[in-house]
């Protein structure tokens, strides 16, 4: 009998890259990042827009960890943390860049806190690499890059009983040393 996990990472090898699989994309890494970190984190609103309209996020996890028990409670002090933005980027041949860090940037409002997740079926640019040490230098805010791989290998260590936050503050401390 497949695990939880094996069932996650087969779902998200069937999802067809591009445009036509945007929304399978989204869904699948919206389950599979609420499988490994709710309850930790609350369950996510999905596509939540601002009052406006103009502004629609892909997915939203609000962190009510006060404590420095687990990697969230830290993260919430630490960059105020307070929601989690996530937006996914199925991108075939397309790649990561600057627009869709100044996107992710300008999402981070003061309420949300100053840490975001892009999570792309592509690696980004070198131009998405410049601009998110440009926003942490001006606005102190902290855009994650996650990959296929990395959902995988979180599944992984969900399945070894470890903490698939671990990754998220191993990608953290990487951007703190890497940034200049």
């Amino acid at each position: 009998m497949a695990t939880p996990e094996e069932i996650l990472r087969t779902q998200l090898r069937a999802v067809p890259r591009g445009a036509s699989g945007w929304k399978q994309f989204e869904d699948v890494a919206i389950a599979i990042l609420i499988h490994l970190f709710v309850p930790q984190l609350s369950n996510p609103f999905i596509q939540p827009r601002s009052h406006s309209g103009i502004d629609r996020r892909d997915a939203i996890f609000p962190n009510r960890n006060h404590g420095d028990s687990n990697h969230w409670g830290r993260l919430l002090r630490e960059l105020s943390a307070r929601m989690i933005l996530v937006e996914f980027k199925n991108y075939d041949s397309e790649e990561v860049g600057k627009d869709e860090v100044n996107q992710t940037r300008n999402y981070l409002t003061r309420p949300m806190g100053r840490l975001a997740l892009i999570v792309s079926t592509k690696e980004p640019n070198e131009a998405a690499h410049v601009k998110r040490n440009t926003v942490y230098a001006e606005d102190e805010k902290v855009i994650l890059f996650l990959n296929v791989e990395h959902l995988n290998e979180m599944l992984y260590m969900k399945e070894r009983g470890e903490d698939p936050a671990d990754l998220i503050m191993d990608l953290v401390e990487r951007f703190y040393i890497q940034w200049e």
